[in-house]
């Protein structure tokens, strides 16, 4: 499945550069996801947690940068996901492309999913639901950080040191998948009611 999503913000476009290629303060804005370890300049170890009603979901993935076009801003990254107790894998791909415009810039945030296994069982729509909302929320902390924090010179050095991260970086939180499951189900539904109900009868009407 492809996910689309933008914005815009009134930040410098190397500011904007800047962060896509600081994956360290970049991995954290994905709901659920922290980074675990550097293996190198290129390539990252990350944990993903989903919690789906009584399923709670842990994705352990290996992130690496596959792109990195200066000239165009464009930065590709690619995450192979396995769940930690063998219940499925994920594989994405994500291209977030800088463009400037009058007063900032917009980022485009395009995102290829392929879901496999047991956590692919759910319903198609639920799926592409979720993971758009999912998405949605990556966007709108990638934009706050433009907006409300100065980006540090040094932000793209930061990720050269391979190792493990310092222990005080904050343990995400899983995700309220429930919550997201839930409204993913009602929106299927509406959609259903709306293509079978008979034209122009209102459900209850004499």
């Amino acid at each position: 499945m492809q996910l689309e999503n933008h914005f815009r913000v009134a930040a410098p476009v190397e500011d904007a550069w800047r962060l896509l290629n600081d994956v360290p303060e970049v991995v954290p804005c994905m709901p659920g996801a922290e980074l675990v370890e550097v293996i190198g300049e290129n390539a990252w170890k990350a944990a993903l947690q989903v919690k789906l009603g009584p399923i709670a979901l842990r994705f352990l993935a290996d992130v690496t940068r596959e792109q990195r076009d200066e000239a165009t801003k464009r930065v590709v990254l690619a995450i192979n996901a396995r769940e930690a107790r063998g219940r499925g894998n994920a594989e994405a791909t994500i291209t977030s492309t800088v463009v400037p415009e009058d007063r900032g810039v917009r980022v485009d945030v395009v995102t290829e999913l392929v879901l496999r296994g047991p956590v692919a069982q759910y319903g198609g729509g639920v799926v592409v639901d979720v993971a758009s909302r999912l998405t949605e929320q990556f966007a709108e902390r990638i934009a706050a950080k433009l907006e409300t924090a100065a980006l540090p010179a040094d932000a793209g050095q930061r990720v050269s040191e391979p190792g493990l991260l310092s222990a005080t970086r904050p343990t995400a939180a899983p995700v309220g998948g429930l919550r997201l499951l839930v409204g993913a189900l009602l929106r299927s539904l509406l959609r259903k009611w709306r293509r079978d109900r008979p034209h122009g009868r209102v459900p209850g009407a004499l």
